[in-house]
């Protein structure tokens, strides 16, 4: 697959999202289902087919392989998300790292480059966060 010369909002939303998943060398079933699941759940996605989840989230991998491929998705998804969106995208990455509750050092530091590149208030990231892992708590 040729890389993308540009990405719009929702797929920017989706390589987020894989981008931090895969950042511990795979995507698991659980990331994978998160993913599914907020694609169809939420209203930024509500005109976002199965067909073009596969298509972002292959794009996303391909990024992933390419030379300098993880600072090319970054200039991508900051292009192509306003500000009223990057903490959306944020708060995405933590939903999909909060489903395996137990974040793996790559993952967390990932995460942290999102929050960077995305301009996120240390603020903002740790309520964001927070909000992130009390929803994935179990009894």
């Amino acid at each position: 697959m040729p890389a993308p010369k540009a990405l719009d909002p929702q797929e920017a939303l989706v390589c987020t999202m894989v981008l931090v998943a895969a950042a511990d060398g795979g995507l698991t079933d659980r990331e994978i289902g998160a993913m599914v699941g907020l694609v169809q759940s939420l209203p930024i996605f509500h005109d976002f087919s199965s067909e073009r989840l596969k298509v972002a989230t292959d794009t996303a991998v391909s990024l992933l392989g390419e030379t300098d491929g993880l600072a090319h998705a970054a200039r991508l998804i900051c292009a192509a998300l306003e500000p009223r969106l990057r903490e959306t995208a944020y708060v995405l990455a933590c939903d999909v790292i909060a489903v395996d509750q137990n974040a793996r050092q790559t993952e967390l530091e990932m995460l942290a480059l999102v929050r960077k590149e995305l301009s996120i208030d240390p603020l903002v990231a740790h309520a964001l966060e927070r909000g992130s892992r009390a929803r994935q708590q179990s009894r």
